[in-house]
């Protein structure tokens, strides 16, 4: 599978023609049908969690949810998991609080938690078949900050670097870092996606600077590209997954 993907559609690539290999591919997935992943983040008004740590509990949700027994084999999520890796591998964030919250921890799905953050992933849904306890929470109002600026990651620890050039709310941002951990994940070997699995799929996001985020792009580690559905525009680069072993092939 190709490193380049839209977080809503099938890999990017540069302009080819309209009965190319990845043309083809792309309309196969258009022609699937379409689920989404839901996320919801736990926001209180008076404790938001930090931005940062928002987003890497997100980017760890999705990969949790990728490897419980339920999504794999004959588990009771796997179908609905295969069809929307098959598809488009849209994901939609929406914030809860209080007795929204509660009511989301009521259903099918596992709560993640970062230093202080919530996150709770659900198996994928139709695009037009959310449940209504989630269908009714807001995507808007993800508006998190950082109080003080990340410290820099550690040696040897998966990165998520975002595009330095682009401004998108934390609910945006969470399913892109989602899509970045997913595509890194499917590049990696067996073992060492058990390696990291063992790790509690320790990661970090941070922004490239425009120096780094340039050596990134010619480096050939996965990059996201967005639909375009909402606030960037179509085919924009996203967030790049800087996993260590997959820049040791490089």
């Amino acid at each position: 599978m190709s490193s380049q993907h839209t977080p809503d559609a099938a890999a990017a690539a540069p302009a080819v023609g309209a009965d190319s290999p990845f043309r083809q591919e792309h309309a196969l997935r258009d022609e699937a049908p379409q689920f989404v992943l839901p996320l919801v983040v736990r926001i209180e008004k008076t404790e938001p969690p930090a931005r940062t740590d928002a987003l890497e509990t997100a980017a760890r949700a999705v990969l949790v949810l990728l490897t419980d027994e339920r999504a794999e084999g004959e588990g009771e999520w796997a179908a609905a998991v295969r069809d929307w890796q098959d598809a488009r591998i849209r994901k939609v964030v929406r914030r809860a609080r209080g007795a929204e919250w509660r009511k989301a921890q009521s259903l099918p799905g596992i709560t993640v938690h970062g230093d202080a953050s919530e996150v709770r992933v659900f198996p994928p849904v139709p695009l037009d078949g959310w449940p209504k306890e989630l269908a009714k929470l807001q995507v808007s109002g993800t508006d998190l900050d950082d109080p003080a600026p990340p410290s820099p990651a550690g040696p040897g620890l998966p990165v998520l670097w975002f595009n330095p050039g682009l401004e998108m709310s934390a609910g945006k941002a969470m399913a892109q870092a989602g899509h970045a951990a997913q595509l890194a994940w499917w590049e990696l070997t067996g073992a060492e996606r058990a390696r990291w699995q063992d790790s509690g799929f320790r990661l970090a996001v941070r922004t490239a600077t425009p120096e780094g985020w340039a050596e990134l792009n010619r480096s050939g580690l996965p990059v996201v590209r967005d639909a375009g559905f909402t606030e960037i525009a179509p085919g924009s680069a996203t967030v790049i997954a800087d996993h260590p072993a997959l820049r040791a092939r490089l």
